[in-house]
């Protein structure tokens, strides 16, 4: 046996040696942990978006778990820093003043909603920092802001229209082709882009508008306003809502028994599964938007693996338990967000904004590139009809010959039941 023998001073110094040493790989982590990327925004926990706000935060939690657990980004552990908005436009421009100036984030991102995200704005271009918006409708016509980039299906030159393109689509393909229309939404940032863009396509296909009006948000009563539309006797009658209107909303027209060729359009809300299970049956009929569903094309490996991860912690954390909505794009932003830093190398705001604009990503939405104002240069916005939903059933959701997909053909999973009065039965 090889032994060494070491003086008192030689054992003092390599003691020294051992602790220094000890102490350095001690303290890294240490040190690593407490210098994160921390990335500031506001989300809908409470009031009426938190639905599907808290399904968002979920998935950025998952994506947060996941990219520390590879070792970071750029070498630095991530870490989300983010306060209720209460689904509370009013709440919105504090929020952000605090995560810049108080918190000093490195990076801000957007919470849920075109009605957070446009209030937002204004400080985040005061601060010039680049800014990802999360399910925005054509915030940017506004500010004409370079640094702002969303994360939202709907896209393309004209973001507006292509909304509600699929509902216009799929109405004007049936015989005989409707003439009429009534719009109605609440008067509020998103409703109004929405309708905007409706109205445009109203015009091209040559449609008479013959109820055309919003009502106050926190609207309670539902009722008076479907018998006013009801009186105008339209062929279609296209809803801008966000969830709690929605929910008011059918089930007023379900006590009035309105009667319209195709009901819906912009209706928020009916792509969470809690909303969908509150409503059950008198879902059919309707015709609405929707970005994403686990069925043909968008059914990718990936895809399919992230909702897996999501599912297995929904029940525990009480969120939507399938997340089909909002979940893929939320974890879409963040993969958008990681590729930015990791591909410019830096957290310099006009660095990320440049690699942004100029640099194609792929996410489980599929690739996305930005147009000159931030918007998806495609569209992917599909047209959906509820069709044979039966109360209290969960997994009839899982099928896609309940929730069929009608527009854009490539992804088309079924007909159209038509008019809207006999499809609901």
């Amino acid at each position: 046996m090889l032994t060494c023998r070491l003086g008192s001073s030689g054992a003092a110094l390599l003691a020294s040696v051992f602790l220094l040493c000890g102490g350095m790989f001690a303290t890294t982590p240490a040190a690593r942990a407490e210098n994160p990327i921390t990335i500031g925004f506001g989300m809908a926990l409470t009031g009426g978006l938190a639905p599907n706000g808290k399904s968002a935060l979920l998935a950025m939690q998952i994506w947060e778990e996941e990219v520390n657990a590879r070792g970071g980004i750029l070498g630095r552990p991530v870490k989300l820093v983010y306060y209720d908005d209460q689904s509370n436009p009013s709440t919105v421009p504090g929020l952000y003043t605090k995560l810049l100036d108080v918190d000093k984030v490195d990076i801000v991102i957007s919470g849920y909603g075109t009605n957070m995200i446009a209030p937002a704005l204004p400080v985040i271009i005061q601060h010039k920092r680049t800014f990802l918006g999360l399910l925005g409708l054509a915030v940017n016509t506004e500010f004409n802001y370079p640094n702002y980039f969303s994360i939202t299906p709907t896209g393309g030159p004209q973001p507006k229209q292509s909304f509600s393109k699929g509902f216009f689509e799929v109405a004007m393909a049936q015989t005989p082709k409707p003439t009429t229309l009534a719009l109605v939404g609440a008067d509020a940032e998103f409703p109004r882009n929405a309708m905007e863009g409706a109205h445009q396509l109203a015009k091209e296909a040559r449609l008479k508008i013959v109820y055309d009006k919003s009502y106050p948000p926190g609207t309670v009563d539902y009722t008076p306003i479907v018998r006013a539309i009801q009186s105008t006797n339209p062929d279609l009658v296209f809803v801008a809502s966000y969830p709690p209107d929605t929910v008011g909303m059918l089930r007023a027209a379900s006590e009035v028994g309105l009667k319209a060729k195709l009901f819906g359009g912009g209706m928020v809300g009916l792509q969470s599964t809690a909303i969908k299970m509150q409503l059950g049956s008198l879902l059919n009929g309707i015709v609405d938007y929707d970005f994403w569903l686990p069925f043909g094309t968008n059914a990718t490996p990936e895809a399919l693996d992230f909702l897996k991860r999501y599912q297995a912690k929904a029940a525990a954390t009480g969120v939507d338990l399938l997340g089909y909505y909002l979940p893929p794009l939320a974890y879409s932003d963040m993969q958008v967000l990681q590729a930015a830093i990791e591909g410019a190398h830096s957290l310099d705001q006009q660095k990320l904004a440049d690699y942004l604009r100029s640099h194609t990503f792929h996410t489980l939405n599929g690739d996305i590139t930005f147009g000159p104002s931030g918007e998806w240069t495609e569209a992917r916005v599909m047209e959906v009809q509820f069709q044979g939903v039966k109360d209290n059933d969960l997994e009839q959701f899982k099928s896609p010959r309940v929730e069929v997909i009608l527009w854009p053909t490539a992804l088309k999973t079924g007909d159209v039941i038509y008019p809207y009065s006999t499809a609901k039965n």
